[in-house]
């Protein structure tokens, strides 16, 4: 029978500070992964979406974080198991030294996570200058998202006209602001106003949420800034849904004008 090693206090302070080291990489594990979960909020906000305080992380960021975490919570309880059977093999004289098996799956875990969440950032096409100008977030928190117009107020105008009539919604009136404010003797830049809609669309949303008639029909406003650049402006979705309470799955009703002011200002 071979003769057992006896360990020394530098066996028992090295497998103490392993054990250390590991839960350090467990809570880093733990840390990172929140950080990774939250990473769609700031990718929402590089693609030209909304951020806010109670926004939730989009897109597979939140697994890939939750796996993190989760990988975290088990370094820390097997590495407190292995600790205590490594102290247990010492005080018997029994301890080999071997490979980590929990060093190499925590290797193998990160280097999947890893590879999968570059994929995934690739498979997300940073926006062009142009898209971003398409897709901009709302100047204040006003909810008021506005686009530049490639063309001039009176064409941007007759543009959206063109387009309500193609896909069958109503335009109830365009009212020209300008126009009037030169009928009283004032002077004012091109600006008018399209009000449009579609009962069929818009009467489920004020059924849901009656207040929400104060801001409908829709509008998209067209006017002149003080450099002469065409702009569109219009209700951000979000901004009705979160203002009127209204369902999430009715807010794709009152989507039209940030598809036709897009659609518009190219």
């Amino acid at each position: 029978m071979p003769d057992r090693i006896l360990s020394g206090a530098s066996d028992y302070l090295a497998a103490e500070r392993t054990f250390l080291a590991w839960i350090r990489t467990g809570l880093a594990l733990m840390g990172f992964g929140f950080v990774v979960a939250r990473f769609g909020l700031f990718l929402q906000a590089l693609l030209g979406g909304r951020m806010s305080l109670d926004s939730h992380s989009c897109g597979l960021s939140f697994w890939f974080g939750t796996a993190l975490i989760v990988a975290g919570v088990a370094v820390n309880v097997v590495s407190t198991w292995s600790h205590i059977h490594l102290v247990r093999a010492l005080r018997a004289g029994e301890f080999s030294a071997g490979p980590s098996r929990m060093a190499v799956a925590v290797a193998l875990l990160l280097a999947a996570l890893g590879l999968a969440m570059a994929a995934y950032l690739l498979s997300v096409r940073q926006p062009s200058r142009q898209e971003n100008t398409m897709n901009p977030t709302p100047s204040s928190s006003n909810g008021i998202v506005t686009l530049d117009s490639s063309h001039s107020v009176d064409q941007t105008v007759r543009k959206l006209e063109t387009m309500l009539e193609s896909k069958g919604i109503k335009l109830f009136i365009v009212i020209d602001h300008s126009g009037e404010a030169q009928h009283a003797g004032m002077q004012m830049r091109n600006t008018k106003l399209l009000i449009f809609g579609n009962p069929k669309a818009g009467t489920p949303l004020m059924i849901a949420s009656p207040t929400l008639a104060i801001d409908l029909p829709l509008k998209l406003l067209v006017w002149e800034d003080a450099s002469g650049k065409t702009r569109i402006s219009y209700n951000d979705p979000a901004y009705l849904q979160q203002r009127h309470g209204l369902p999430p799955e009715l807010v794709q009703n009152i989507a039209a004008a940030a598809m036709l002011a897009a659609e518009g200002a190219k």
